[in-house]
């Protein structure tokens, strides 16, 4: 039954083998509580309005008046997956470069043969606005039907201030949250980190910071030193965007104090981070944004995620979607990888990949859990019990993905 214009948009989903969303409300989930979910089984969901309405058990409901009903019979309802660490707005690819690491070359072969970031970044400025926007949209086509309602996107592959502008108006109007990733890599044009740093801050951050909500920083050997990145993110914060910081991906070059002492949203990959990064984290406010399919990717260590949790460090999950070391832009592969190499139960990977990658993002209040007042977006499981969401690696589970209380892409049959 479709709704009358003017009327608000009512959609119900009934009759699901299984509900499942983290429970509580405090954010983020640390401890014993990032793996507690509320089960509803033979359940329907409620969407009022763009929002969740009520959720409850198909016995208990009592509704009237015109709606749409969507038949849940078989199927398990989870929220809409939130990614919260992409690089979704690029040009071409780097398949070559892939070709030669999978026959063994090291990182001097790669870069004689013209591969890294800057190779992406030679691609995305020969790029269009037009062309970047597409892009984007492609990508995030992508993510949706892997269950991403909610998705994090960084520039970085632009490195100069026409096509960093571009391309975080790209993610901003695919719907996403633009993330302000200037500092990523130092461009040929300009002799060394400082040099380009007193460029971005001078010539790119004003109009970035009306178009991104937060900014991020590669922190690492052959890309910023500390000098430089606390001068970059300070400035970004003075402009009052909020901070990330890619830190501990293969060295530790003070990442985690850096997040902690400019009070940064999250810092992510920590797949170098040892025992003081793990305490120093869990002491504090920072979320440990982690990257398995990157790690997985690029033939490395895993990040620490269960002795980031027993120690009570907040974690979230997220894809690292990019072109160069986590061409992925499966959460369901995320949570996957998190239960069989990072050590987190089913329910502490959909956590971290919901409410916890929400807080990242600045959106906990809105999206990451099936309750009433958050946003009627949700993930429709092919499957008998929900938590083949990492059971099923590589599996085609999602059958169909509500967002704003409409669906909005569903498996054909």
């Amino acid at each position: 039954m479709t709704a009358r214009p003017g009327e608000p948009h009512r959609l119900l989903i009934r009759d699901l083998a299984q509900l499942v969303t983290p429970s509580g409300e405090g954010v983020p989930l640390r401890g014993e509580a990032l793996g507690e979910v509320q089960l509803v089984r033979d359940a329907y969901l409620l969407c009022e309005g763009g929002l969740v309405g009520d959720v409850g058990r198909m016995k208990d409901l009592r509704l009237k008046g015109d709606l749409l009903e969507v038949d849940g019979r078989g199927l398990c309802a989870i929220p809409g997956l939130v990614d919260c660490h992409t690089h979704l707005c690029f040009a071409g690819d780097r398949v070559d470069e892939f070709a030669l690491r999978a026959g063994g070359a090291g990182y001097e072969e790669l870069h004689a043969a013209g591969g890294g970031i800057l190779s992406t970044v030679r691609a995305t400025r020969a790029a269009s606005e037009r062309a970047l926007a597409e892009s984007v949209t492609r990508h995030r086509d992508w993510m949706l039907r892997a269950g991403t309602t909610t998705f994090e996107g960084k520039s970085g592959y632009g490195l100069d201030r026409k096509t960093e502008l571009a391309s975080l108006r790209a993610i901003r109007a695919a719907g996403g949250v633009p993330t302000f990733l200037g500092a990523h890599a130092v461009p040929p044009e300009f002799a060394d980190a400082p040099s380009y740093v007193e460029f971005l801050l001078a010539e790119v951050l004003p109009e970035a910071a009306e178009l991104a909500e937060s900014a991020d920083v590669f922190l690492e050997r052959g890309a910023f030193g500390l000098v430089e990145a606390r001068r970059y993110l300070e400035a970004c914060l003075a402009f009052g965007l909020t901070l990330r910081v890619h830190g501990d991906q293969f060295t530790e070059s003070g990442a985690v104090q850096l997040a902690i002492e400019l009070g940064a949203r999250s810092v992510d990959h920590l797949e170098a981070t040892g025992e003081d990064g793990i305490r120093a984290l869990a002491a504090s406010g920072v979320t440990a944004v982690l990257l398995p399919a990157s790690a997985l990717f690029l033939g490395r260590s895993m990040p620490p995620a269960r002795r980031l949790v027993d120690a009570g460090a907040a974690i979230a999950l997220a894809t690292d979607f990019n072109p160069g070391s986590a061409f992925c832009e499966s959460l369901p592969l995320v949570c996957s990888l998190a239960a069989t190499q990072l050590g987190l139960t089913p329910a502490q990977a959909l956590s971290a990949c919901t409410v916890n990658a929400a807080h990242v993002l600045g959106r906990a209040h809105d999206v990451g859990r099936l309750a009433p007042g958050f946003r009627a977006d949700c993930v429709l499981l092919d499957a008998p019990d929900w938590r083949y969401l990492s059971y099923h690696l590589g599996g085609d589970v999602v059958s169909s993905v509500v967002q704003n209380g409409r669906v909005a892409w569903a498996r054909q049959s």
